[in-house]
């Protein structure tokens, strides 16, 4: 908290990020500027094959120096947050754009789970770099979109693409009234990484956040066989959701005696009269 009032504002934004991850409200509002990237330009349009221009945003906290790295990063070995998600012409162009019957729901098919145009607002949990939202705005719902900045630009480069980012962590409680949104959707974050504990009072928080009948899209959870009906299914049933769709999906990758699994499931906050 050391800095000059009026000055340029030292870099917080990695130990924000921790103390967000822990539930922790982030470093308190301070009197200085944050810096700007050097020959800013803005991103007008939204972005093409190569991402905005690379003088949006301010690279000095990532590995990654330009979007270019950031698209190839696919092919980088090793582990990354979201490691394909800036890359809109692979995988990303493709996602919910179809139903598979199994794991992978359509947005046409969740949709149609409720009457035509009632589904007008929601959030997306850990969105990446808001592909969920591009694609629910080409169907005239607007989708807030939650993400770190884990080793990438997350938050700018959603609102290059003209979408709404909110830096919130999984830890904390959704700036959100009760009784307000039409769908919360999730991919991949909510997980069996989290403490029971903590994603306990994350599943109440979304059903605060739902309106009474709408939508909780639960995508491609990940967890170890015996996890399933032990832990998660009780959980689901503790909090309250009525079930319109559980699939399951046994992940194959790593070799069938890892026992890892995946569900995708379509849950409605019942009407309580």
């Amino acid at each position: 908290m050391s800095y000059e009032v009026v000055g340029v504002c030292s870099s917080s934004d990695v130990f924000a990020q921790i103390l967000m991850l822990k539930g922790c409200e982030p470093l308190p509002r301070r009197r200085c500027h944050p810096p700007q990237p050097k020959n800013y330009a803005e991103p007008r349009s939204l972005p093409g094959p190569c991402g905005p221009p690379d003088t949006s945003i301010v690279w000095d906290l990532y590995t990654c120096k330009n979007y270019t790295c950031l698209i190839e990063r696919k092919k980088f070995p090793g582990s990354y947050d979201c490691k394909a998600c800036f890359d809109l012409q692979g995988r990303e162009k493709q996602r919910w754009q179809y139903d598979n019957g199994g794991l992978d729901f359509g947005m046409e098919q969740v949709l149609a789970t409720k009457a035509p145009r009632s589904v007008r607002i929601g959030l997306d949990i850990g969105g990446g770099s808001g592909t969920f939202a591009a694609r629910m705005r080409e169907r005239n719902v607007m989708i807030i979109t939650t993400s770190m900045n884990f080793d990438g630009p997350f938050n700018s480069f959603i609102a290059s693409r003209g979408l709404i980012p909110m830096h919130v962590s999984i830890s904390q409680r959704f700036p959100f009234f009760e009784n307000t949104l039409d769908i919360v959707h999730s991919m991949h974050v909510l997980s069996n990484w989290i403490p029971d504990p903590m994603l306990e009072f994350a599943l109440y928080d979304i059903y605060r956040v739902l309106r009474p009948g709408r939508l909780f899209w639960l995508d491609r959870f990940f967890c170890v066989g015996w996890q399933l009906n032990e832990t998660y299914v009780p959980m689901f049933d503790r909090v309250g959701f009525k079930n319109l769709r559980w699939n399951t999906g046994m992940k194959l990758d790593r070799g069938i005696q890892k026992n890892e699994w995946y569900f995708s499931a379509l849950l409605e906050k019942p009407i309580i009269t």
